[in-house]
């Protein structure tokens, strides 16, 4: 049905075309034309037939693989991945000055035949393996990008000496290794270097200084090490223009010289956090009274925090959390009038709140937590606060855990919540709501508490792990403005769920590791956290990627979902967070059980590596789970007054816990058909393209019929084909007319055995060798296959 419809689409297409084309023809970029011909010519093996309609009788932009932009009808997209071609990349492709993404593979030596080369823009695509170093060689080039790849191997160290153009270099987000090339001095005309999030290691060059235009450095996330000497920041004094300097997450040793403080007064950004950095914060730091923005955490500081810091009079963010930091908050804190965050949490600071935050008018989130802190909070903070609190709808968790706070505990906005504040560790409190179950307060307490009720209502500011840093005054009401009209970031889901900030998700996942990651989407990404608390509570935690269009709604959609359902083959939700990260961007995740297995689709496609070391599912495993997941779909269907449809059934959404027990996860695309009207589904089309998984979504969606029940049989009995088949209805043997239920359907009664999954096979080699067909099991596997055939039957009514 799908074919003929895209056959039918495709005839009113080309008789359109036919109209125009003359007119199409000479409007065509020629140079793009030959660019795309040029890279065909490279490609001999074309199993598929793709450049076959590579030809004149169509407008390039509708050649298979080709995406051009709406406005300019520019190619903007090559998308050739799967079709199993071979062959190599032309250097052509760099005309194709309009292109974004998708490229795969090499980058071609050709390239460096363009001696006149100047900008070469190659980011966020899939590129992997070395740079032809004759790349390296082209004099020319003022603009080399290459981040956001794949791409490994050393940075030459002539780099320096063939490039003496450079004014803009970004390598960041590859795998490149070994060190920095110390030639990297001589670039006289760099203004910025991006080299963070890669696998770079030894000394940072102490030299760093003779690069006096640049303006933007970072040498961040690598394995960079400093050998207990951090003089190059000495060096970087020279460097008059710095605004960005990142050197956090490396393995940087020593302490910091007094001549920090001599950094370009235009410094904004000094990121050195999460490194093993020791000694005391010099006073001098306080010179650098551009910064906006100050990370310190994650190392190993001693001492006190200078007065001096209270002449940073633009700073926003600073954090100095998870040190060592000893003596009391000082009082000159209070001239950061512009602060929005100061988190101070893990340190062995001592005494009070200082007064003088009083004056920080525009502070949104505090957190001071884990310290030695005690005391009442001072009644001289709260007077400016209440107001404030009331137009932040995000304030919603509190952390006033582990210090010696004393006093009676409110019961009002924040307080009144027990899921939304802590203050476990503070033995000297009492009152507050029933589920406390903190002492009653005494008469003598009571009568202090009437001051208190006020001053305590600063540790509302004190929010646990919260986030917010570099954004000005006027983008924080504009963005509180959007998002009290909107959804506030406030949990979407129960309040009985405990509440997690962007710092804990951070904390717990180890900065959003990638050796955490554990599943990548088209909405997000999934990693492995551990919570802080006694349990250490093992977490799936989902993040959402905000950038994707439609990833908001699937985020309301998935905690509208999961506050409703509960079923014991439907993944357990924890809590979600609506917050905002360390770069003041919206950030939303939910944190969901992590179940040991993984998903279904890593045990029945496994990786070259996972092949010889995983054990495979049996039948009865695959049984047990195609039941399962029937048990969870009937409970969407029709245990409600509103069936509940998933729409994006499929292999790596269908997850396993320890006893092999299915659940069914992401419910980002899930509808309650009671909302569904023909206009939701239309504008739902239109912003999110087809709802589902290519091979899972059944043929009626795909031509504008409304979301049902049925589209999840169908996709249930795709899944059900593959768990038992082991081959996706993807895979590269369905081509034209053959798909996976045809494949299943032809070979049911005489033929199952030779189509059954080959571990299955094995694992029933005996049962293979006697008389296959009157076997009990090869009886069950023809049965549970036709339930598959039926289930994805082209019309809904047959399902």
């Amino acid at each position: 049905m799908l074919s003929k419809l895209l056959s039918c689409i495709l005839f009113l297409f080309c008789s359109l075309c036919k109209l125009d084309h003359v007119k199409s023809r000479t409007s065509r970029n020629e140079t793009e034309i030959q660019a795309l011909l040029a890279i065909k010519a490279r490609i001999p093996l074309d199993p598929y037939g793709v450049f076959n309609s590579w030809n004149d009788s169509l407008h390039f932009c509708n050649w298979p693989g080709v995406i051009c932009g709406r406005r300019h009808r520019r190619v903007t997209v090559l998308h050739l991945s799967s079709l199993k071609l071979a062959g190599d990349l032309s250097p052509h492709i760099a005309n194709l000055t309009f292109l974004r993404n998708h490229l795969e593979g090499n980058i071609p030596s050709e390239l460096g035949h363009l001696t006149k080369l100047k900008f070469l823009q190659l980011s966020l695509n899939k590129l992997s393996g070395t740079v032809p170093n004759k790349l390296y060689n082209i004099s020319s080039i003022y603009f080399f990008s290459l981040a956001d790849n794949q791409l490994q191997g050393q940075i030459p160290p002539y780099i320096g000496l063939t490039l003496p153009n450079l004014e803009f270099v970004s390598l960041g987000e590859n795998n490149f290794s070994g060190p920095i090339p110390t030639s990297i001095v001589n670039f006289s005309r760099l203004v910025s270097l991006e080299l963070g999030v890669n696998a770079l290691a030894g000394p940072i060059p102490r030299n760093l200084g003779s690069l006096q235009n640049i303006e933007y450095l970072n040498l961040g996330t690598n394995f960079l090490e400093s050998s207990n000497d951090l003089s190059f920041l000495t060096s970087l004094t020279n460097c008059t223009n710095l605004v960005f300097l990142a050197l956090s997450k490396n393995n940087l040793t020593g302490i910091l010289p007094d001549s920090i403080g001599n950094l370009s007064a235009n410094l904004n950004q000094l990121r050195i956090q999460t490194n093993y950095i020791s000694g005391t914060i010099p006073k001098e730091m306080g010179n650098l009274v551009g910064l906006e923005w100050l990370g310190l955490y994650g190392n190993m500081l001693t001492g006190s925090i200078p007065d001096s810091v209270g002449k940073f009079s633009k700073m926003k963010y600073f954090g100095a959390f998870i040190n060592r930091i000893t003596g009391e908050i000082p009082h000159s804190l209070g001239n950061l009038t512009q602060l929005i965050q100061l988190s101070l949490f893990d340190n062995l600071l001592e005494g009070r709140i200082p007064t003088s935050l009083g004056n920080c008018s525009y502070l949104v989130l505090l957190d001071l937590s884990r310290n030695r802190l005690n005391g009442m909070i001072p009644k001289e903070v709260i007077g400016l606060i209440p107001e404030f609190l009331a137009e932040l709808p995000f304030f919603t968790n509190l952390n006033l855990s582990f210090n010696s706070f004393e006093g009676k505990v409110p019961t009002k906005g924040v307080f009144n919540n027990i899921s939304a504040f802590s203050v476990v560790g503070n033995n000297k409190l009492c009152g507050g709501i029933e589920p406390l179950r903190l002492p009653d307060c005494s008469t003598e307490i009571a009568k202090k508490g009437k001051n208190f009720r006020r001053s305590a209502i600063i540790a509302s500011s004190i929010v646990l792990f919260a986030v917010l840093f570099f954004i000005s005054l006027v983008a924080i009401k504009r963005r509180l403005s959007l998002s009290r009209k909107k959804e506030g970031l406030a949990t979407p889901l129960d309040k009985k769920h405990p509440q997690l900030s962007y710092a804990e998700l951070l904390h717990a996942t180890d900065s959003f590791s990638l050796a955490n990651l554990i599943g990548k989407g088209r909405y997000g990404s999934v990693y492995k956290g551990i919570l802080s608390g006694d349990d250490q509570t093992t977490v799936a935690v989902k993040v959402l990627n905000l950038q994707q269009q439609g990833a908001d709604r699937t985020f309301k959609a998935e905690c509208e979902a999961l506050r409703k359902l509960r079923h014991r083959n439907l993944v357990k939700v924890i809590t979600s967070c609506s917050s905002i990260d360390f770069q003041g961007n919206n950030f939303k995740a939910l944190v969901l059980e992590l179940l040991p297995n993984g998903s279904l689709e890593t045990w029945l496609h496994p990786s070259s590596t996972e092949l010889h070391n995983s054990p495979i599912l049996n039948l009865i495993q695959r049984l047990n789970i195609a039941i399962d997941v029937a048990s969870a779909l009937d409970y969407l269907h029709s245990q409600f007054d509103k069936p509940v449809v998933h729409c994006d059934l499929k292999p790596s959404n269908v997850l396993l816990d320890t006893d092999f027990t299915a659940h069914i996860s992401d419910f980002g695309l899930t509808r309650f058909l009671s909302d569904t009207t023909e206009q939701s589904i239309t504008e739902q089309s239109s912003s999110m393209g087809i709802r589902g998984t290519i091979g899972y979504i059944p043929p009626e969606y795909g031509i504008g019929k409304e979301i049902s029940t049925h589209g999840d049989v169908f996709s249930y009995g795709i899944v059900l084909m593959e768990l038992f088949t082991g081959k996706r209805p993807t895979d590269n043997i369905f081509t034209g007319e053959l798909s996976l239920r045809e494949y299943v359907k032809t070979a049911m009664a005489d033929h199952v055995v030779e189509i059954v999954d080959t571990w299955l096979k094995f694992e029933n080699k005996a049962a293979v060798n006697q008389n296959c067909q009157s076997s009990n099991i090869w009886k069950c596997l023809d049965s549970v296959l036709s339930i598959g055939v039926s289930c994805s039957a082209d019309s809904p009514n047959e399902r």
